[in-house]
């Protein structure tokens, strides 16, 4: 009975690393897309410049399927080292997302203040050389959530160092349009736009968080159970062994005893 659930685990948890790899392939296929066609696309902040979507899903992509091939060859193996380097790892991933996700409550209102300010660091990048990806992103945000600006359209006021705004800003877009006046241009701030649109989202990000420490809880808990049985079935072989070399010596002792 022991024996066929050990099979089951094992099987189960080389199903879930295997989606889990196949999950990492995607991601990663979806950053070098990102990255060759794209550039450094959503790279907003001024100070840290790699902090692109590209480079964020090309990371996260390969450490997610190094972590799913070895779960992979950890449980078909039944290889004490990988599955206990396989609990480790998502050990680690696990411990680094609540960690940031207590700071990030403790710590929201510096993170708010600090983040608004680099945005607005990041605003005189706009339209610079090498700075491609950062524009796209803001052209996109402000058509997108009809916004304008971090704080407001004044933003742009100290970029250009003139009353104008990009043409992204307009309520209708036209070459140069944001030359025009400010009844032309969208009032909302950017950041309090997306903001607003995270907060309607919320319960989704809550069910996709939710499901993954889930996941996460699984995967830990798959592989400490086949860990612990690999290693309680070695010490059962050890002791059998050791009961029949015990059982041998006696035997042997016994006939030699006889013989004399």
């Amino acid at each position: 009975m022991a024996h066929n659930c050990l099979q089951c685990i094992k099987y189960l948890m080389f199903v879930f690393n295997l989606l889990f790899w196949l999950g990492g392939c995607g991601i990663l296929g979806v950053g070098i897309w990102l990255a060759v066609t794209q550039g450094n696309f959503a790279t907003l902040s001024s100070s840290f410049p790699s902090l692109s979507a590209a480079n964020l899903l090309i990371v996260t992509g390969t450490f997610v399927m190094i972590i799913g091939f070895v779960g992979c060859i950890g449980a078909i193996k039944e290889n004490k080292c990988l599955l206990l380097s396989f609990f480790i790892m998502l050990l680690i991933v696990f411990l680094l997302e609540l960690t940031v996700v207590i700071l990030f409550f403790v710590y929201t209102d510096k993170i708010d203040k600090y983040a608004q300010r680099d945005l607005k660091k990041g605003l005189h990048l706009y339209g610079t050389d090498g700075n491609i990806g950062l524009t796209n992103a803001w052209s996109i945000i402000q058509t997108d959530f009809r916004c304008c600006g971090v704080s407001n359209y004044t933003d742009w006021f100290e970029v250009y160092n003139t009353t104008r705004v990009p043409d992204s800003c307009c309520l209708e877009f036209s070459e140069n349009c944001g030359l025009h006046s400010p009844g032309t241009w969208w009032k909302d701030s950017c950041y309090e736009a997306v903001k607003i649109w995270l907060q309607e989202n919320l319960l989704a990000v809550g069910i996709f968080g939710l499901c993954t420490v889930l996941v996460q809880i699984l995967g830990l808990t798959f592989a400490m159970t086949m860990y612990c049985q690999k290693k309680t079935c070695r010490q059962r072989w050890f002791l059998s062994c050791g009961l029949r070399q015990g059982k041998r010596r006696l035997l042997m002792r016994g006939s030699s005893a006889n013989q004399r």
